[in-house]
C-alpha cells in the first residue's frame, strides 16, 4: 500500500490544475452581498484605525455647510446698508426698516420646530429648503421696487427667514457625534464663526458698494441689486448642493448586534475515510463549504433615560445666556452703525458698510488663530477672553459718547473690539454644551442654542426699531438746531430710549 504522504500529495490538485478549473474557496453569495461585505469591512477597518475623538465629516460636504453659513450671513446683512433708504423710497419709515431687518429671525424661529419633524435626522431636506426659500425671498424683495409696494420687501424678508432655519443645522452638523469627534467640535465651531464674520463683513460692504454704483434701472438698481445678486448666487450654490452634498450615514448598527460566521454545507450522507485513506464519493471537498454571515442579536437590558444633573443644568443655562448675549450685541451694532454714523457723522450707506466691513476684516487673523489652536486650550478660557474683549469695546464706546469725542477711528476701534470679542465667545457655546451632554442629545442642544440666538436677534430687532427712532429724533434735532444742536444728541437719545 502506498504511503499516506503519497496519497495526500496525489489528491492535492491545487498546484497541478489551473486555478480557474478549481472550485471557488470564497462564499457563494451574490455579488451584491460580496460588495456589501467588502464595504462593511472597509468601514470597519477605517473606524478601527481612526481616533473617534478626531473624526471629521466628508470634506466636500463640510465645505458646503460652512459656505451655506456664509451665504446666510451675507443674505441677512447685505440689505442693512440700504434698507432704510429703500423703505423710505417706497413710503416707509426708519422704524419699518428696522422691522424689515429683524423679521427674518422671528419667522425662522416659528418654522424651525416643524422642519425638525421632517428632516429625518439628516440635512439634505433642510438644505434644499433653505436654498429654495432664499432664492424666492430675494426675488420678492427685489421686485418690490418695480411693483412700488412697500410691504413686498417685508414679505420677501419673511420668506428669506425660512431659509435661516439652517443656522441650527449648521451648528448641529458641526457637533453631530455620527461624523464629528469630540475634540473637533470647537475647531468646526471656530470655522463657523469665521464664516459668520465673513458674512457680516462682506454683506454690508457689497450692499453699500452696489448702492453707490446705483445702476439706474427700475429692475436692477442700488436698492434691488443686492437681492438680485444673492438670488443668482443661491441658485448656483443650489446646483452645487444637488450634485456634491453627501448626507450623514444612517445610524450605525447597535452594539448588541454581533456578526458571527456560521459554516453550512449541503446535506450529504456522512462518510469516513476508508482503510486506505480514500474519500468516499458522497463527501464534499473542503473547498466547497459555504460560509455565511449571520447577525445575532444579544439580549441587552433597556437603557435608562438620561437625567441632567444640577451642574449640567447650570452649564446649559450659562451657554444659552452667552449665546443670546453675543447675538444681541453683534446684531444691534450691525443694524445701528448705519443709523448712528449717518446721523452723527453724515455717513452714506457705502461709508457705513465700509466701516462695518473694515472692523470685521480686522478680526480675521484672530479668528483664524483661534481655529488653529482651539484644541490646545479650554473652551471656558476662550469664553472668558471673548466676553472681556467685547465688554471692553462697549465700555469704551460709552465713554466716547459721554465725552462726545467720537469720530471715525474711535467708532471703528470700538466696533472691532465688539466684533472680535463676541464672535470669539460665540464659538464655544454649542461645542462646550455638547461635551457636557450625551451625543444623542445633539439635536436638543443645537435647538436650545439656536433659540437662544433667536432670542438675541428678536430683542435686537426691537433694539433696531429703537435705533431708528433715535435716527428720526436726531434728524429732527439737526433740522431744527443745526450742527451745534446735534452735539447735544446724547440727552435726546436718552429721552427716546426711556420712552
Amino acid at each position: 500500500m502506498p504511503p499516506a504522504e503519497l496519497l495526500s500529495t496525489a489528491l492535492d490538485l491545487s498546484n497541478a490544475l489551473p486555478k480557474r478549473w478549481l472550485p471557488s474557496t470564497t462564499s457563494r453569495s451574490s455579488p451584491e452581498n460580496r460588495a456589501a461585505a467588502s464595504s462593511r469591512g472597509t468601514r470597519t477597518n477605517a473606524a478601527a484605525n481612526a481616533d473617534p475623538e478626531l473624526m471629521l465629516p466628508e470634506r466636500t460636504s463640510l465645505v458646503i455647510i460652512i459656505v451655506t453659513n456664509v451665504l446666510m450671513q451675507i443674505s441677512f446683512f447685505i440689505i442693512v446698508s440700504s434698507s432704510n433708504l429703500y423703505a423710505e423710497h417706497l413710503g416707509g419709515t426708519a422704524t419699518f426698516s428696522g422691522v424689515v431687518i429683524g423679521i427674518p429671525t422671528l419667522v425662522s424661529g416659528i418654522c424651525l420646530i416643524p422642519l425638525t419633524r421632517l428632516d429625518q435626522g439628516k440635512y439634505t431636506r433642510p438644505l434644499h429648503f433653505a436654498c429654495a426659500t432664499s432664492i424666492l425671498g430675494h426675488i420678492l424683495y427685489a421686485v418690490a421696487y418695480k411693483a412700488n409696494w412697500l410691504y413686498l420687501i417685508l414679505i420677501g424678508r419673511m420668506v428669506s427667514g425660512c431659509s435661516f432655519t439652517f443656522f441650527m443645522y449648521c451648528k448641529r452638523y458641526c457637533s453631530d457625534p455620527r461624523i464629528v469627534g469630540i475634540r473637533r467640535r470647537t475647531t468646526l465651531a471656530g470655522w463657523q464663526v469665521v464664516g459668520q464674520a465673513t458674512g457680516f463683513s462682506l454683506g454690508p460692504f457689497v450692499g453699500g458698494l452696489l448702492y453707490k454704483i446705483g445702476f439706474s434701472n427700475e429692475v436692477f438698481n442700488g436698492y434691488t441689486s443686492p437681492a438680485w445678486l444673492m438670488a443668482v448666487v443661491w441658485a448656483v450654490f443650489w446646483a452645487v448642493v444637488y450634485f456634491w452634498f453627501e448626507d450623514v450615514p444612517d445610524s450605525s448598527p447597535s452594539s448588541s448586534e454581533i456578526e458571527l460566521p456560521t459554516i453550512t454545507s449541503s446535506p450529504v450522507s456522512p462518510s469516513t475515510p476508508g482503510p486506505s485513506g480514500d474519500v468516499t464519493p458522497g463527501s464534499k471537498a473542503p473547498s466547497e463549504i459555504n460560509v455565511q454571515i449571520t447577525n445575532v442579536e444579544t439580549a441587552t437590558p433597556p437603557e435608562e433615560p438620561f437625567r441632567m444633573t444640577a451642574p449640567q443644568w447650570g452649564v446649559t443655562a450659562t451657554m444659552c445666556w452667552f449665546a443670546m448675549t453675543c447675538f444681541f450685541t453683534l446684531g444691534a451694532w450691525e443694524a445701528n452703525i448705519p443709523v448712528f454714523t449717518g446721523a452723527a457723522l453724515h455717513f452714506s450707506p457705502f461709508a457705513a458698510g465700509n466701516l462695518i466691513a473694515l472692523g470685521g476684516i480686522a478680526t480675521f487673523p484672530f479668528l483664524i488663530f483661534n481655529v488653529l489652536f482651539a484644541r490646545r486650550y479650554q473652551d471656558r478660557l476662550t469664553l472668558a477672553i471673548g466676553t472681556s474683549v467685547g465688554t471692553a469695546g462697549l465700555f469704551i464706546m460709552l465713554a466716547i459718547l459721554k465725552t462726545q469725542t467720537f469720530n471715525y477711528a474711535s467708532v471703528l476701534v470700538c466696533w472691532f473690539l465688539v466684533a472680535l470679542g463676541f464672535n470669539l465667545a460665540s464659538t464655544v457655546t454649542l461645542s462646550l454644551l455638547s461635551k457636557q451632554l450625551p451625543g444623542k442629545w445633539n439635536s436638543r442642544t443645537s435647538l436650545v442654542i439656536q433659540y437662544s440666538n433667536y432670542t438675541g436677534r428678536v430683542t435686537d430687532w426691537d433694539r433696531d426699531c429703537w435705533g431708528c427712532d433715535v435716527l428720526d429724533a436726531l434728524e429732527e434735532l439737526e433740522s431744527q438746531e443745526g450742527i451745534e444742536g446735534l452735539k447735544g444728541y446724547t440727552l435726546r437719545v436718552a429721552d427716546v430710549l426711556s420712552d
